[in-house]
């Protein structure tokens, strides 16, 4: 039987034909690869196949007040201090009803319309975390500022934007779980489906006290760390 050497980047044949090479269930192929996902050997890329992953050193993630920038996001100034290209797509659907869990995040009845916005966070064109936005519409609808992606403060931030419509963004609360991947996210991610995410919930609050965003922002742990920096008032 001839032995394979596979490179990093290269494509791993089909499980059918690898288990046919090895004489063993498609399976077992598979509960192999996503054996070797989850350490990092492999990674999945959704309707690509199955990959030899490069090697990947974890991303730090810094979680801190002095991270909202006037100037830009603090997502790109974080890769390009690494040496990457930072870069993020996103999609925005406007009037959506919010489900009980997210309106009593943000203080408003199930049902409240809000407007969602799903990110994908890359690193050199790679996902590298998943975020999804609610604000109530009927905080920002009419204005400029209700899509958090268009217009003309289109990408400036939670805090940014809503000073534009003259609400001050006072502080944020996150509450970070570790769980594993849903079957979507996986995909998203190119990570097994039982790999381990760190699950942040954000909420940010106006100094009146009311929510005026909340989002699930969900990193993979194998391939980024997060670090909290905590300001000291003198």
């Amino acid at each position: 039987m001839a032995e394979h050497v596979w490179e990093p980047g290269d494509r791993l044949p089909s499980r059918a034909q690898i288990g046919q090479e090895y004489g063993v269930g498609e399976n077992v192929v598979r509960r192999a690869q996503e054996l070797l996902i989850s350490q990092g050997v492999l990674e999945g890329r959704a309707g690509s196949g199955t990959y030899v992953a490069e090697p990947r050193q974890r991303v730090r993630m810094v979680r801190s007040s002095a991270r909202e920038r006037p100037d830009g996001s603090p997502f790109r100034a974080d890769m390009k201090a690494l040496g990457r290209q930072g870069d993020w797509e996103s999609r925005t659907d406007a009037k959506v009803p919010a489900p009980a869990d997210i309106a009593a995040r943000l203080g408003i009845a199930e049902g409240d319309l809000c407007v969602r916005t799903t990110y994908e966070f890359l690193a050199d064109g790679r996902p590298m975390q998943l975020s999804t936005s609610w604000e109530p519409y009927d905080l920002t609808g009419g204005t400029l500022v209700v899509l958090p992606e268009g217009g003309p403060h289109a990408g400036a931030g939670v805090v940014n934007r809503m000073a534009a419509i003259g609400v001050t963004v006072s502080h944020a609360v996150e509450q970070p779980e570790p769980r594993q991947a849903t079957a979507e996210e996986a995909s998203l991610l190119g990570i097994q489906k039982s790999a381990l995410v760190t699950h942040i919930r954000r909420t940010y609050y106006s100094d009146q006290g009311r929510p005026v965003e909340t989002a699930d922002i969900v990193v993979p742990a194998a391939h980024c760390e997060i670090v909290y920096e905590i300001p000291i008032n003198r």
